[in-house]
């Protein structure tokens, strides 16, 4: 691409209203390059040896169905030397280092197996870049997956000729995905919900929020609850804050915003 074709495809990435069209624009470029499959991983929860409740994850791939829920619900990921030198490091690298690790005998006993999974599954070349950490607890990593026929050889030409463009797109794209709302089944809440939750952020009593919603205190009452139910936590204020998090509370125009379609 050139830069006017890079600079719109940022213009447009910034611009994206959701977290799937977000997506959908970084991979059409990716996939442009020979990087047709993607994973993501973003947490806010992470804690020092776990990246917390995994429903508070955001997890987002072009793989097929099987691939995810191996890699993403069956913690394949979780002992990939990737994945761990995401969590150690900020920036980007291909994936050359494994395999020379892998052959040197380096990795760990289950790294090894992760590696060796992958391969059987023509998961060999790639790129993996690690955003910057915005909090103690937050950290987001993208994984690029060459196309069949692609080796070590051809990414690392890719990424010397193609380096700054591809961290322009990835960064892009982290950046807007933190910003928008992360949605999905398990963590959604009404707009009745939302609401409540908004207006007790603002300080307002149960009996206040009942005035200015125009129902019952009871009824606040149970808004609330399901609202803590689906954030599952124990507290209204614990609800509050992990909304505000998950960027599910004061949104933008837009009322009810599609949930993303995670581990895709």
């Amino acid at each position: 691409m050139t830069g006017c074709a890079i600079l719109g495809l940022l213009g447009r990435i910034a611009q994206s209203p959701s977290i799937d069209e977000t997506w959908s624009q970084a991979c059409g470029y990716f996939a442009g390059l020979g990087l047709t499959r993607a994973n993501y991983g973003f947490t806010r929860f992470r804690h020092a040896r776990t990246i917390g409740d995994p429903e508070d994850a955001l997890y987002l791939t072009t793989c097929d169905e099987a691939y995810a829920r191996a890699y993403f619900q069956g913690g394949q990921f979780n002992r990939s030397p990737l994945f761990r030198w995401a969590e150690r490091n900020s920036g980007a690298c291909t994936w050359k280092w494994v395999h020379e690790a892998l052959a040197a005998g380096r990795l760990a006993p289950d790294e090894a197996e992760s590696v060796r999974r992958n391969l059987a599954l023509g998961i060999g070349a790639g790129i993996t870049v690690s955003f910057p950490q915005t909090s103690a607890r937050a950290k987001g990593a993208l994984g690029l997956i060459a196309d069949p026929g692609l080796d070590h050889a051809a990414v690392e030409r890719i990424w010397a000729a193609r380096q700054n463009e591809i961290l322009a797109v990835a960064h892009m794209m982290h950046l807007r995905i933190v910003q928008l709302p992360q949605l999905s089944r398990a963590r959604s809440l009404s707009p009745r919900q939302r609401e409540a939750l908004e207006w007790v952020a603002d300080g307002k009593t149960t009996q206040d929020v009942a005035l200015l919603m125009g129902v019952s205190s009871a009824m606040v009452e149970k808004h609330l609850r399901l609202a803590r139910e689906a954030l599952a936590v124990e507290t209204t204020a614990q609800a509050v804050a992990k909304g505000a998090l998950l960027n599910m509370i004061f949104l933008g125009p837009s009322d009810d915003p599609p949930a993303a379609r995670a581990a895709r």
